[in-house]
């Protein structure tokens, strides 16, 4: 009889990690279309319906949604405890910035936005948006590093002390340049660090931002949550969870699984992040611990293991904190209050691990995979 290493699980049933054909993201091209249908529904309604006030409130409620739904990811499906999420959003928005701004001033020697709604560079946006979600995908490699060895509040540290190293960068760079000629004829030293506007924000990026977009990758991010959660790798995610121990015991490849929830919410948050570089001020602070926790209140109060209940309180919140801002000052304070409560009262959060979806296919439904 040959002894077992200490590598070797004491029990290994069927494995939880799907196999190389086990998991697709769209299992038809129903969803993708209903996506592109719901992001021209959007855009329509910014257009023809909703004044200027109200759209900017749901261009700002879409992309809360989008990076409390990647931070779910993260904090609710696979149980470790990231508080620096902004972080992600902030390095996919200064990434695709980059693009959109210099890669305009190479393409058609100007900065200003190039074409209407659907016009050549709306889709170079697009375009450098992706670009964004991939380099903040390869920093959450990075950072999903440490949680192999680290849980609860030390991994927290280390996500928190990813945001504020980002944040005291970013104040650290160059001026942006603003033409050209400026930058063909730019020193080194003006170019490393990146000529992003440093202390006082990158700032002159073209308006590309509008509700088709974003109600576009709103759609996917949520499509690729739910196909997340009703597949293999999502019930690996949620043993993880459950049981650290008993999933690796149970032939759950811990590892793997860690590291992929980072990459995979770092990488929708960096998409949001260029979203919200090209509607919102960009700025350094973005990459700070407010916006992070702003996040993490979104997650808990609608409950970390429901889609559903993060969009929800995603939305609300996004909403209610536009119409109250003369107490802007005050944000904090209440929504650690509301934090604390919610943790007495309801750690669940408000929907649990409810989901819309329940209503009509029941849960056994729903967590055997069927629908989207």
């Amino acid at each position: 009889m040959t002894a077992l290493d200490s590598t070797t699980p004491l029990l290994r049933g069927p494995s939880t990690e799907p196999q190389s054909t086990g998991y697709s993201l769209l299992k038809s091209a129903g969803p993708l279309v209903a996506a592109l249908a719901f992001a021209f529904v959007m855009y329509w309604l910014q257009t023809s319906v909703l004044d200027r006030f109200p759209a900017a409130v749901a261009m700002n409620a879409g992309i809360a949604m989008m990076l409390a739904l990647s931070l779910s990811i993260v904090n609710g499906m696979t149980g470790q405890f990231s508080i620096g999420h902004a972080g992600f959003m902030a390095l996919g928005g200064y990434s695709a910035g980059m693009i959109t701004y210099y890669g305009s001033m190479l393409i058609w020697d100007s900065t200003a936005r190039q074409g209407g709604a659907f016009g050549a560079g709306s889709f170079f946006f697009a375009a450098a948006c992706l670009f964004g979600g991939l380099v903040a995908a390869a920093a959450g490699y990075v950072v999903g590093l440490p949680s192999l060895r680290l849980r609860g509040d030390y991994l927290a540290i280390v996500t928190l002390g990813f945001g504020e190293i980002l944040r005291v960068l970013l104040q650290q760079t160059n001026p942006t340049l603003d033409s050209l000629d400026a930058v063909r004829n730019a020193k080194w030293s003006q170019l490393i660090p990146a000529p992003v506007g440093g202390a006082e924000g990158f700032f002159g990026l073209p308006r590309y931002t509008n509700l088709f977009w974003i109600g576009l990758f709103l759609a996917l991010t949520v499509i690729i949550a739910y196909r997340l959660k009703v597949s293999g790798i999502g019930r690996a995610m949620i043993a993880v969870r459950e049981d650290e121990i008993a999933a690796y015991a149970m032939g759950v490849n811990v590892t793997r699984v860690k590291v992929r929830s980072f990459i995979i919410a770092a990488g929708l948050a960096g998409v949001a992040g260029g979203l919200f570089a090209h509607q919102f001020k960009l700025e350094p602070g973005n990459a700070g611990f407010q916006l992070s926790f702003e996040y993490i209140i979104m997650t808990v109060l609608g409950g970390q293991g429901s889609i559903t209940g993060v969009l929800t309180a995603a939305a609300t919140l996004s909403v209610v904190q536009e119409y109250l801002r003369a107490f802007d000052e005050y944000r904090l304070i209440i929504y650690s209050l509301l934090l604390i409560v919610m943790m007495l009262l309801r750690p669940q959060g408000l929907f649990g691990n409810w989901e819309i979806w329940h209503l009509w296919s029941g849960k056994s439904r729903a967590a055997g995979g069927k629908g989207l």
